[in-house]
């Protein structure tokens, strides 16, 4: 059984703030140095703005003006160092190579989408840095977790999250809502082959007939073609594993052709409130990926914080998510009370953190099981209708439309 170490990142003591004070006076206090890397530039640029970058403004913001993490009794400022890596995987292990080299950042936080992720997982090992995972959607934890030890998983696999897209299409059909015709399609990298590879099994066992199966490759402008041939399926249910790019294009293109579905779902991006925004009405009962307890006042305090800070709404899935990876590597910072990173990883294996999701606590293979899968739009608010393990959930309803 673990040992559990529930801190909330607000919650600061007595002796804290009179060490902070001491240390914000002491001009010699050497500062946490932190790397990021992810996109602002090339096809993922436009999520990482929404879901990664902003809560790193968010988070350092908040721990500079408490004083500090805690490391040991001495509250030190973080420092944030930036690089783009264009979405790009070579970019991504040159930026995560100069970051433990060059730069010596004491920590470096995971990249930005799973493929990203799994392509710099080599040089955060080879440096002992924990990388804390918060949009990497695999199921290959179990190899990725033996190969790199002090890789952390958070967001959920691919089987769960395609499993959770199935057992809400079951549950509409049980109702008489749906049939059994079903339309696919995928962006054609890592997080989208994985995700249509387990779906398809997951479809066929449930009795659903794929009627419509195609992929596109990542940063594809034209995807008439995909949607048309989805339209011209006559499908009950449309299921894209697609990326933000991608879940904007595809909306559109099916309100263009009268894509008429009762079940319309879309992958990363969907829980975005730019999506509503862009969309409206259109959105209503629109479903996607993941999901929040959008009513828990954790989120909603986070949500106004992020807003205060950033001046952007947070979206309903990963960005709450991303919060959580940041808010478990402060835990385990000020709870091994030190910046050593192999005691910083050893103490993220042996605990359980207190997140605005909720608690996350890592199994033998580095793997957070309690993660949302499906979310809707409902009266403007994204909420999540199924997880592994969240509470929260309310029910699925079916779309009447797009106005």
């Amino acid at each position: 059984m673990k040992r559990r170490n529930l801190l909330k990142l607000a919650a600061v003591s007595g002796l804290a703030l009179s060490v902070a004070n001491t240390a914000m006076a002491d001009a010699h206090v050497d500062p946490i140095v932190i790397g990021a890397v992810a996109p602002k530039t090339g096809p993922l640029a436009g999520g990482s703005a929404v879901s990664h970058w902003p809560n790193i403004a968010l988070w350092s913001t908040q721990i500079n003006e408490r004083g500090g993490l805690n490391v040991g009794g001495e509250m030190r400022p973080v420092e944030i160092i930036e690089y783009d890596d264009q979405t790009n995987p070579g970019e991504t292990i040159k930026a995560v190579q100069r970051l433990a080299t060059q730069d010596e950042a004491d920590f470096i936080l995971a990249p930005y989408g799973t493929g990203l992720n799994i392509a710099a997982a080599p040089i955060f090992a080879r440096y002992g840095y924990p990388q804390i995972t918060s949009t990497a959607i695999t199921d290959q934890v179990a190899e990725l977790s033996a190969q790199f030890p002090d890789m952390f998983f958070t967001l959920g696999g691919s089987k769960g999250l395609a499993e959770g897209a199935v057992e809400v299409l079951v549950g509409l059909r049980e109702a008489g809502e749906i049939g059994n015709a079903v339309a696919m399609v995928n962006v054609a990298d890592a997080f989208g082959i994985e995700l249509a590879s387990a779906a398809r099994p997951a479809l066929e066992a449930a009795g659903f007939d794929i009627v419509y199966d195609s992929s596109y490759p990542l940063g594809t402008q034209d995807l008439s073609p995909v949607v048309k041939g989805a339209a011209d399926s006559n499908p009950d249910a449309f299921l894209a594993w697609s990326y933000p790019g991608d879940t904007f294009g595809l909306t559109e293109l099916s309100q263009v052709e009268g894509m008429d579905v009762k079940v319309f779902y879309t992958a990363v991006g969907a829980s975005f409130p730019a999506y509503y925004g862009r969309f409206g009405a259109a959105a209503e009962n629109i479903i996607g990926a993941g999901g929040v307890n959008a009513d828990s006042q954790a989120f909603q305090d986070y949500r106004a914080a992020h807003m205060e800070v950033t001046g952007a709404e947070p979206d309903y899935w990963a960005s709450a998510m991303m919060y959580s990876s940041l808010q478990v590597l402060e835990q385990a910072i000020e709870g091994a009370g030190t910046i050593d990173r192999a005691a910083v990883s050893q103490y993220i294996k042996d605990n359980a953190f207190d997140t605005v999701v909720g608690t996350i606590d890592f199994d033998d293979q580095n793997n957070n099981a309690a993660f949302w899968t499906v979310g809707q739009w409902q009266d403007g608010v994204f909420r999540g209708v199924a997880s592994t393990g969240r509470e929260g959930a309310v029910d699925v309803n079916i779309k009447t439309g797009w106005e």
